[in-house]
């Protein structure tokens, strides 16, 4: 009787509509989750049978509606910025790529959820403990080309002892010549300019060396470099005592000729001995081959400073991070160093509404999402990393406001339709009085 399917029509228009309602619902609930990807319901009408009428023409009668599926809107959601360095939001298509376990399944898993943070053991992880994953480094700090979980401890970096010292400056030409030869137990007297330059044995220790210049002859000058002999094997503290020393010539019109240095090697107390540490001056003409004009020069004007620089460090512990839109974290140490510490790896779908939720702002791969294209971030469709920054959700309230008014007529609408039908059938039972 058409009656009764006209109120089963109905009653499946109620159950779609109400299952949009949740989705609905669904979505309003994240409007604030970082990350989330909102969802639609699709229906799909529902035809019962085909009926063939006498001058062979079909007629097609519908049942009512259903829920298709659930399709997912992998839309961009728009940036936050949050000035945290560990915060990472997607501009592009890509995921990130987490490690451990959800819901009792372990394996790798796909978010867009940025919320991440350096655990206890220097992992980085997101809320639920899943550990981002990327190419790590190599002890110089090359990347591997590893995939692997992201540790940021292990990335501390040992002392490296002072090999080379580069000084540039300008040494007046009006600069008095003196009378007495240099006196390392009165350099400062005995001597035109000094300057320091701090140094590092093999342990990190560090130690000062001061450098001191002494007007010569009319284009020529010689250097000295002392050290606390406390600081020595074998020497006396409070003692100078000349570790290196040299001459630099300069020609006519001020630039750098020549350079000469004699010793360099350094025992420090406790330290790896027969340290050699070089001291260079610029590019001098008939030494180096230079230009004598970049380096140290001697022009009318004072004494001074204008560039100095040596290689070595102390041990450093990582105390921030930057990363940027490639996805390299580089590392700044404790000593002044930065290095390379890692590379987040993103991941692409052919079809990411196959992915499947698990929760927790994660996704799983699926047949249907096809597997993972994982790749650098700013590479195809991936897109680029943006630190300091989360992705919000891609909900639109006031667009789910809409669709709730419009679900909400429809189903005010089926229940109507059961009304009537009910209404039409008690028409029917009181035929027979």
């Amino acid at each position: 009787m058409g009656l009764y399917q006209a109120m089963y029509s109905a009653v499946s228009g109620l159950n779609a509509n109400g299952t949009s309602m949740g989705v609905i619902g669904d979505n309003i609930a994240n409007s604030n989750t970082v990350g989330f990807k909102r969802s639609r319901a699709n229906f799909a009408d529902i035809v019962s049978q085909t009926l063939i009428g006498a001058t062979a023409t079909f007629s097609q009668m519908g049942q009512g509606v259903l829920v298709s599926d659930i399709q997912q809107i992998h839309s961009q959601g728009s940036l936050l910025s949050t000035g945290l360095d560990t915060d990472m939001a997607i501009s592009g298509s890509g995921y990130f790529m987490v490690n451990g376990t959800v819901n009792g399944q372990t394996g790798t898993f796909y978010t867009r959820a940025g919320q991440f943070h350096i655990d206890e053991d220097g992992f980085l992880v997101n809320p639920q403990d899943l550990r981002l994953q990327g190419y790590g480094v190599t002890e110089d700090g090359q990347i591997n080309g590893a995939i692997g979980d992201i540790n940021l401890t292990s990335s501390n970096i040992p002392p490296l002892a002072t090999e080379n010292i580069s000084i540039t400056a300008n040494l007046d030409s009006e600069s008095e010549q003196l009378v007495p030869i240099f006196d390392p137990n009165d350099p400062y007297n005995t001597s035109n300019f000094a300057t320091a330059v701090t140094v590092y044995d093999s342990l990190g220790n560090s130690h000062q060396v001061d450098i001191f210049f002494r007007r010569g002859a009319a284009n020529d000058w010689e250097w000295h470099a002392l050290m606390d002999g406390g600081e020595l094997s074998g020497g006396t503290s409070g003692v100078p005592t000349e570790i290196a020393s040299g001459t630099l010539g300069f020609t006519t019109d001020g630039r750098l000729d020549t350079e000469t240095v004699v010793g360099g090697v350094v025992d420090f107390n406790n330290a790896t001995p027969g340290q050699t540490i070089s001291f260079d001056f610029g590019p001098s003409i008939t030494t180096d081959g230079g230009d004598g004009e970049t380096g140290t020069t001697q022009y009318s004007a004072r004494s001074s400073i204008n560039f100095q620089t040596q290689d070595g460090y102390t041990t450093g512990s990582l105390t921030r991070i930057a990363i940027d839109s490639e996805g390299v974290i580089r590392g700044a140490y404790s000593n002044g160093e930065v290095r390379t510490v890692g590379q987040i790896l993103l991941a692409s779908f052919q079809n990411p509404e196959g992915l499947y939720k698990l929760g927790s702002n994660v996704w799983g791969e699926t047949g249907d999402s096809g597997l993972p294209l994982v790749g650098m971030a700013n590479s195809g469709p991936r897109g680029a990393v943006m630190s300091q920054n989360l992705e919000q959700s891609n909900v639109d309230l006031a667009e789910e406001f809409v669709n709730m008014i419009v679900t909400q007529r429809a189903f005010q609408a089926n229940s109507k339709s059961i009304t009537t039908v009910d209404s039409m059938l008690a028409e029917v039972i009181n035929l027979k009085r």
